[in-house]
């Protein structure tokens, strides 16, 4: 579990707010009411961090792995490895959460039934009714609260689209966030609410507002991702010596239209491939004098791709080990042909259109 430094402010906020009512149930404390104060902030983080720790349960379950809970100034926030693969996995991994805040305010309700007083008492009316305005809060169906994934995976289910149900739930959480803006507004004019309340409130829009924007982005670009393949990218590939002359390397290069060229050993295993931008570079008067191999970016790890690697995964793999070109290779380890990033550019540019 990590621990944002914007915690601390908002549990040093809530230890101050709450220490009048703390002194008016418990009279006489001093500074103690202070004290008392940042424990009910403690408590009350406590509620926060199982509402996220639900979310890492149920994502567990359907076997995705976790990387941290963290509590922030809005709540928390669960690091979950990798996007639901099915609309239920999403479903559940998102509801859980707002469904636990309310358990924990209901119980806390069943608690009042026991009479407690003093700051017990004042302990879990708070608890109380803050998680049930947390649990109420994160089931409005609009990104990103957890109701946003919720509608989401409502509308992936109807479309079996996944990136269509992120755009809607996006929409809908931008209408909130302008809804909230409104309503904080006209509550100042009609003198409803105080002016602490009206900057939470308006806090929490903007946190709607470019959260909700920030999904709708994701999802358009992620949606143009299916159009790139990597098969279907790929330039036709000339294999040569690695100390093959550059000049016979682009001449043989010319004569059968191939867009890159393959350096490799005498068995044919792959070594490098040939930069086009070195070759451009290189004076024609001094490519007959020049090894191929020169000119060549050795295979490192990260180069080579297999023949099929399209989308999202191609995305991710020229983004680990950045370079102009890659080799593909068929599962037999045959080479297929040469991908260029400046391809895999433009290709993009042109699915956005």
């Amino acid at each position: 579990m990590l621990v944002s430094s914007s915690w601390f402010l908002v549990a040093v906020m809530i230890a101050v707010l709450v220490a009048p009512r703390v002194e008016q149930v418990t009279p006489g404390l001093g500074p103690w009411k202070y004290v008392a104060g940042l424990a009910f902030a403690v408590i009350l983080y406590g509620s926060v961090l199982l509402h996220e720790a639900s979310h890492a349960l149920v994502a567990r379950h359907y076997g995705y792995g976790v990387g941290s809970i963290t509590l922030t100034f809005l709540g928390g926030f669960t690091q979950i490895d990798g996007e639901a693969r099915r609309p239920k996995e999403e479903f559940w991994i998102a509801v859980v959460g707002p469904v636990t805040s309310i358990v924990v305010g209901l119980v806390g309700l069943a608690l009042l039934a026991l009479n407690p007083d003093g700051l017990i008492l004042m302990a879990i009316e708070g608890l109380a009714s803050a998680n049930l305005f947390v649990g109420a809060l994160n089931l409005v169906p609009g990104l990103p609260l957890d109701g946003g994934r919720v509608l989401k995976a409502g509308v992936w289910g109807l479309t079996r689209n996944m990136h269509r149900g992120t755009i809607v739930a996006g929409w809908v959480g931008r209408a909130v966030a302008v809804l909230t803006v409104v309503g904080v507004v006209a509550a100042s004019f009609g003198g409803r609410v105080d002016p602490y309340n009206s900057l939470i409130f308006l806090v929490l829009a903007l946190f709607l507002w470019s959260g909700a924007t920030a999904a709708i982005s994701s999802a358009r670009l992620r949606s143009r991702l299916p159009s790139l393949v990597g098969r279907s990218l790929a330039r036709r590939t000339l294999t040569v010596p690695a100390d093959l002359p550059l000049a016979e390397a682009v001449r043989q290069a010319q004569e059968v239209q191939a867009g890159s060229i393959v350096t490799v050993t005498t068995d044919g295993t792959p070594v490098g491939v040939v930069n086009e931008s070195a070759v451009l570079a290189t004076p024609t008067d001094r490519r007959p004098w020049v090894a191929t191999s020169t000119v060549a970016r050795t295979l490192e790890p990260g180069l080579q791709l297999p023949a099929d690697i399209a989308g999202e995964e191609l995305i991710k793999a020229i983004t680990r080990t950045p370079a102009a070109e890659y080799l593909l290779v068929e599962p037999d380890g045959r080479v297929f042909g040469v991908l260029a990033t400046a391809d895999v550019d433009a290709a993009f540019r042109s699915s956005g259109r």
